[in-house]
C-alpha cells in the first residue's frame, strides 16, 4: 500500500515522539520500529527522518547523546524525549483524536456509490 506523503509527513512527528517515549534509540532502529508498527506499509528513509529528528531537537522535543549501537557495536546517536517532548506528544495525541474521531464519522456516515455496495468496479 502505498500512503501519501502528506499523511506521512502529518503523522511523523507523534509517531517518532510516541517511539522515542517508550526508550531511546538511533535513527536506523526509528526507522525499523516505524515499518514494524505499519506492517510494512510505512517505509522510511534516512532523507525523511533526520531533518524531523533536528528539527525536534532544536525545538527541545528531543536529546541526542552519541552512543554505540547493540547490533553493531558502530557509534551512534541516540535520540530521547525530553519533558518538552512529552508535553508535544500530548498535545498531538489530543489533535489526531479529534481528527480520528472526526474520519470516523464521515467513514461511517458516508455511502458508497452503488458499484461499491455491489462489488462491481
Amino acid at each position: 500500500m502505498r500512503i501519501d506523503k502528506d499523511l506521512v509527513a502529518a503523522s511523523a512527528t507523534p509517531l517518532v515522539l510516541g517511539i522515542l517515549a517508550e526508550g531511546e534509540l538511533h535513527g536506523y532502529a526509528i526507522i525499523k520500529k516505524v515499518g514494524e508498527l505499519s506492517g510494512g506499509d510505512m517505509q522510511w528513509t534516512d532523507g525523511m527522518l533526520y531533518p524531523l529528528l533536528h528539527r525536534l531537537e532544536r525545538l527541545g522535543h528531543l536529546e541526542a547523546r552519541w552512543g554505540h549501537s547493540p547490533e553493531t557495536g558502530r557509534r551512534r546517536k541516540h535520540y530521547a524525549i525530553t519533558p518538552s517532548g512529552r508535553e508535544a506528544l500530548a498535545e498531538r495525541q489530543e489533535q489526531w483524536s479529534v481528527v480520528a474521531k472526526a474520519l470516523r464519522q464521515v467513514w461511517h456516515n458516508a455511502q458508497l456509490p452503488p458499484a461499491m455496495e455491489t462489488g462491481w468496479a
